[in-house]
């Protein structure tokens, strides 16, 4: 079976290819490099089942899968706000052809959305039902919007040519080959305690994420992929471990041993004070949950991190 997987170059991407080639399956790789990184997927070029295609989203390509994960997208605020226009785009017109694509072969069609889509919520824990608090004028909208649109474009789809879709709505995942220097709150806590620079915190630090291993959530991407009867179906893929970002900057500075101060700065614009998925839809349809420990993740993604500083 032939898998494309859009954005595969990506920090979640890359470690959708990885496990989907272990499982058996031609993988396609397409990605325009943005935001992805060539050296996520540079052990997987000589793969006999691997192909990397450059390419942009938003311009058509005739190519061959049964199955289409379309991850292309900015998707840290850093990124995404520098790219404003190219997100809102690649979210719009690139789902559209991806979808067109999925449409002539007959394939099945994975949307990677985002808890974004909740926006600041209103409700907490947040379920698929809630329909969100997103300023449409807003620094971060070119994101939240746009992936609304794509879910909103993925079920017309869905609606009108009776395409099998699934929408992922992704929560704060976290793990090896993240960038640097993309303003998550892991890698810069990470990346600034082993530097023994200042720790930097947004607001008063008692906003909150939950955040998920990469692994995790590419085995909840599969699962959503590949798990029968469930098309037209929105799914939470994210860890309910609900943490305060003061207490993760915590953790990171002891299990990094860092001398670091911890400093505060002021909060971004939008920027949502708690996200929480509820994971019951993804339990009940997927039989899925996040299994690893968040200071083992934690520890793994220090390893990594302190790797490609010494190197």
């Amino acid at each position: 079976m032939r898998v494309l997987v859009t954005g595969g170059a990506g920090f979640i991407g890359s470690w959708l290819c990885n496990f989907l080639l272990e499982k058996g399956y031609k993988v396609f790789c397409l990605d325009s490099l943005i935001t992805g990184r060539k050296d996520n997927i540079t052990h997987l070029l000589t793969h006999e089942k691997f192909t990397f295609i450059r390419h942009d989203v938003r311009k058509k390509i005739g190519i061959r899968a049964d199955y289409i994960f379309h991850l292309a997208s900015p998707a840290s605020p850093a990124s995404y706000m520098e790219y404003s226009i190219e997100t809102s785009l690649t979210n719009s017109i690139g789902t559209y052809m991806m979808l067109e694509l999925a449409r002539k072969n007959k394939a099945r069609f994975l949307l990677a959305s985002t808890s974004e889509v909740y926006g600041d919520p209103l409700e907490h824990p947040q379920r698929e039902t809630y329909w969100g608090n997103v300023n449409p004028l807003g620094v971060r909208a070119c994101y939240d919007e746009s992936k609304r649109f794509a879910e909103s474009l993925t079920m017309s789809f869905h609606r009108k040519y009776g395409l099998g879709v699934r929408i992922a709505r992704i929560f704060n995942t976290f793990g090896p080959r993240m960038r640097s220097d993309d303003g998550r709150v892991i890698p810069n806590f990470i990346v600034q305690a082993l530097s023994g620079k200042d720790i930097t915190v947004y607001g008063d630090g008692k906003q909150t994420r939950s955040f998920c291993y990469v692994s995790d959530m590419v085995d909840g991407l599969m699962k959503l992929m590949f798990t029968e009867g469930i098309d037209g179906e929105a799914v939470n893929l994210g860890n309910p471990d609900e943490r305060t970002i003061i207490e993760v900057a915590r953790v990171v500075k002891r299990l990094t041993n860092s001398e670091s101060r911890i400093v505060f700065k002021p909060l971004p614009l939008d920027d949502p004070t708690r996200r929480r998925p509820d994971i019951t839809k993804a339990r009940r349809l997927l039989n899925w949950e996040p299994k690893t420990d968040f200071e083992d993740g934690i520890k793994r993604t220090i390893d990594w991190f302190s790797d490609k500083l010494r190197s």
